[in-house]
């Protein structure tokens, strides 16, 4: 009989909607992206432990105590795996997906359920649905919808879809008749027969219904990861191609976790929203004698007002760290990207990982917004060539990737080869004997068992293997090409390896396992691989226009043997997941290929780069004023000499804690010898001090000039009940609260009278501002130097005891390596200075510029004192 093939009609079809009809495809993808962004902002938005504890009252209204704890200790796991974005990913994915599915899967099931008609027509339909292979439907998503959430919300409505028009459909046909003929018999209308009484007694079975759709909608999400979903499933996917077990079952657990709670939650569900579900729950507890806290379940209006209080306190402190995080700041003269998002793909081959991370360290370092996400051939080939993917650097021409080359080349442009030539081989372990050349095989399959280990069945050396290489040889018959992964490749080889067995797999070369294992290339003498191939960079067609200044790096991007493999190799000592770390460590230890691959436009971009330009440097500050203008001037200075910086506000303990770890570079406000000699001493081994660089300063309690017949501490002796027996302190972690407590009241005889108030430098200087606007008495800790006394007519109290020790001086402190990490930075500090009307004048800046506005305060500073850049931060011409 004659084969009998449609393929090429889908084909045809295919292709006609997609030049017809794209504009309702754009448009599907933009509402359903827009659904999607929207459920994520609300279930990733918020603090994890607070969103967990929002879904651990929902199991607690559902189903009572002890499943709300698991409920809170299983997301809580999530969050402590580092996972939380990905879950939350997947959680969105999954309710938009489930949300559609109902929508639509309901009515219909009724449709058929009240039309036998329907019913039939719909049956076959829904076996297709059901029964199709779920990878399947992945594919006219990809083709219509591009790479990224869409085609993974499309592909799991379809799947879904079955079990929620079946259960529908069968609770309503299985109401007693006898109950819908009597209900129609008393002048009952069909749609009220239907909403009052199949209805309420179907909705068990609708609920089993809506609980499958959501598990089904929950398994094709984490498939979904194949065509750039995200979340979860792409964690999953990742981990399955590159073989990596750890993660595998990091993510799993994550999946079970979801899984585990949106089952127990849709189940339990029933048991509110069911008439029948709510009276055998009533049942169940007044049948409960023992342990009945452990089956109280609150009311609706209790546990909404705690879902509703969680999640007001998670918002707010979502909107609270937004303001307080500096976050990164790229280097001013580096700024070249100013924020365009750049969307990149890879297929993980070891030198596709290596360029892709590569890129996007260089583009980040450059100043664009990256993403990366990792696809097969096929969805990564159409992604690029519909735009959602701008390129990807790892397409084999002329042979291996001809197929989608052919299929996309007018979306594609190809901006040339990075490296090459490459070769294509079949490859065994030195001892192996005997087997040296392709020809060599033949009649030798029985000692590898009849298999040739290949890797993804999409790749083009596969075809040409196939096609090719086997008929060349006349290999066909006795051995089986098995199409698996890269890794699962590399992980059959290793294997292998150390059980001395023979096996020959599919490689190329450049390839990090001829570094690692003893192997052998087998000789092509008729020449079936064909000619070494190069790896092209690939792009969208429009991605030129996009952004000309890339696309003129990257048709400029080259790559050597030794760079590519050494690359390679650092990344592959990082470890899974830690790519870009391991790119910055070859970065640093090949300084000169940023600037060769991204050149600045107009050579240096207006300012004049340091040595060590591209590094990244941690700072962090604690809330002193004088901390903030000097970290704040510092990061415009290393930026404009071409540094990346970060900067985070933290408290003292913490601070030091973190640069003692090497966790943070460096800090620019430790003062001593007194203030912060506990936390000195206490990491002493593992700081390093780089030297004052302002100084002396004092400690002082302090009164408005106002307070009369009170200029020393001498004075506050007996006077305790004129300021309600307070002194105004700042955070308790500070040094000279310390001394305050330990020594300055004792001195003075002070103990007992007056309480120090703990708070911090902002409440301080309120309650200041307040008691002065009110002409009352307070007296505060304060310091010298302060903008306090430029705004305020105040006193400070003299200390004739010298109870506060004498003046100190303002550090530069850093992490213990810092100077073997940063040589030109630490020369830079050594130097370090700031006169007293300088630092005044720039605390005042501070101060006009307003909370957030930091850095570009001490830029207005530093435009008001040209020249301060070449000071503070010298660079030989």
């Amino acid at each position: 009989m004659p084969r009998f093939s449609f393929g090429e009609w889908v084909e045809s079809a295919v292709d006609w909607l997609q030049s017809h009809l794209t504009w309702i495809f754009d448009a599907v993808k933009t509402v359903l992206g827009a659904m999607y962004d929207g459920v994520d902002a609300v279930l990733g938005g918020g603090e994890p432990l607070l969103v967990a504890g929002i879904f651990a009252v929902l199991a607690f209204w559902l189903r009572g105590v002890l499943p709300a704890v698991l409920t809170f200790v299983g997301f809580a796991l999530i969050d402590a795996l580092a996972l939380w974005d990905e879950a939350m990913g997947t959680l969105s994915l999954v309710v938009v997906a489930a949300a559609i599915t109902i929508v639509i899967a309901v009515p219909t099931g009724i449709w058929a359920a009240r039309n036998s008609r329907v019913g039939a027509a719909l049956r076959p339909v829904l076996d297709v649905m059901q029964t199709m292979p779920a990878f399947v439907y992945l594919i006219p998503g990809v083709m219509f919808f591009g790479v990224g959430v869409t085609p993974g919300v499309i592909a799991t409505i379809i799947f879904a879809m079955p079990p929620g028009v079946r259960m529908t459909e069968l609770g309503i046909r299985q109401v007693d008749s006898e109950l819908v003929e009597a209900a129609q018999a008393f002048g009952t209308t069909p749609k009220h027969t239907l909403t009052r009484v199949q209805l309420p007694l179907a909705l068990p079975t609708i609920m089993a219904g809506i609980n499958q759709v959501i598990m089904l909608a929950l398994s094709m999400v984490v498939i979904g990861g194949m065509a750039g979903a995200g979340g979860l499933g792409e964690k999953v996917y990742a981990a399955i191609t590159q073989l990596q077990v750890g993660l595998a079952a990091e993510s799993g657990i994550a999946v079970v976790i979801l899984a585990m709670y949106l089952d127990r939650m849709t189940g339990a569900l029933n048991e509110r929203v069911s008439p029948l579900g709510r009276r055998a729950a009533a049942k169940a507890a007044a049948g409960a004698r023992r342990l009945k806290f452990a089956h109280y379940k609150p009311g609706t209006a209790v546990a909404m007002t705690g879902v509703v209080v969680l999640a007001l306190v998670a918002g707010g402190l979502n909107i609270a760290g937004s303001a307080g995080d500096s976050g990164e700041s790229r280097a001013a003269g580096t700024d070249v990207g100013q924020g365009q998002k750049i969307n990149m793909g890879y297929i993980p081959w070891d030198e596709g990982i290596a360029s892709t991370f590569l890129w996007k360290e260089i583009l980040e370092q450059r100043g664009f917004e990256t993403g990366v996400t990792q696809l097969d051939a096929g969805p990564l080939y159409s992604g690029v060539a519909r735009g959602d993917i701008d390129f990807q650097t790892d397409s084999w021409l002329p042979t291996t990737h001809k197929d989608y080359w052919d299929k996309y080349s007018g979306r594609l442009e190809d901006y040339g080869s990075w490296y090459g030539p490459t070769s294509l081989e079949l490859t065994v372990p030195s001892y192996v004997k005997g087997i040296d050349s392709l020809e060599d095989l033949k009649g030798q399959g029985e000692k590898f068992n009849g298999k040739i280990i290949g890797i993804e069945a999409s790749a083009g050396m596969m075809g040409t293997l196939d096609k090719k290489v086997l008929k060349a040889y006349g290999l066909e018959g006795e051995y089986e090409v098995v199409s698996s992964s890269t890794s699962s490749m590399l992980a059959e080889l290793n294997a292998s390896i150390k059980k001395k067995e023979p096996v020959v797999v599919t490689l190329w070369s450049p390839h990090w396992a001829y570094g690692k294992h003893d192997l052998k290339k087998l000789k092509d003498p008729k020449g079936a691989w064909g000619k070494g191939e190069e790896v092209h960079t690939v792009a969208h067609k429009d991605f030129a226009k996009k952004s000309p200044v890339v696309a003129g790096w990257l048709k400029d991007f080259e790559l050597t043997e030794e760079q590519l493999t050494g690359l390679e190799n650092t990344i592959q000592e990082a470890g899974q997941g830690k790519e870009q770390d391991g790119v910055r460590t070859w970065l640093k230890d090949n300084p000169d290929v940023l600037d060769k691959l991204a050149p600045l436009p107009g050579g240096q971009g207006g300012t004049q780069q340091g040595k060590d330009a591209g590094k990244t440097v941690d700072m962090a500050y604690f809330p002193w004023d004088e901390a903030i203008a000097s970290t704040y001037l510092w990061q415009n200075v290393l930026e404009d000499r071409g540094y990346r910086t970060t900067v985070k506000q933290l408290d003292p303990g913490p601070l030091y804690t973190g640069l003692a770890q090497g966790q943070l570079d460096v800090q620019f406000d430790s003062w001593l010898p007194t203030t912060h000699k506990d936390y000195v001493n206490r990491y002493k081994d593992r700081l390093t001090d780089l030297g004052s660089w302002y100084g002396p300063t004092s400690l002082e309690l302090t009164v408005p000039s106002y307070v009369k017949g009170i200029d020393s501490l001498e004075d506050l002796k007996g006077q305790g009940e004129k300021f309600n027996g307070k002194i105004i302190g700042i955070e308790s972690s500070a040094g000279m609260m310390g001394t305050l407590d330990k020594k300055v009241l004792k001195a003075y005889g002070l103990e007992g009278e007056y309480e120090v108030v703990s708070s911090s430098t902002s409440s301080m200087l309120a309650e200041l501002d307040r008691s002065i606007k009110k002409k009352e008495p307070v007296v505060v800790t304060l310091w010298s130097p302060h903008w306090a006394y430029g705004k305020h007519d105040l006193k400070k109290l003299e200390d004739p005891k010298g109870a506060w020790g004498e003046g100190e001086r303002i550090h530069t402190v850093a992490k213990k390596d810092f100077a073997e990490e940063f040589p030109e930075f630490t020369g830079w500090l050594k130097d370090f200075e700031l006169s007293e009307e300088q630092l005044a004048s720039l605390e005042v800046e501070m101060q006009k510029g307003g909370a957030g506005k930091e850095k570009e305060s001490a830029r207005r500073w530093m435009d008001a004192n040209p020249g301060i850049v070449d000071e503070m931060a010298p660079v030989a011409g």
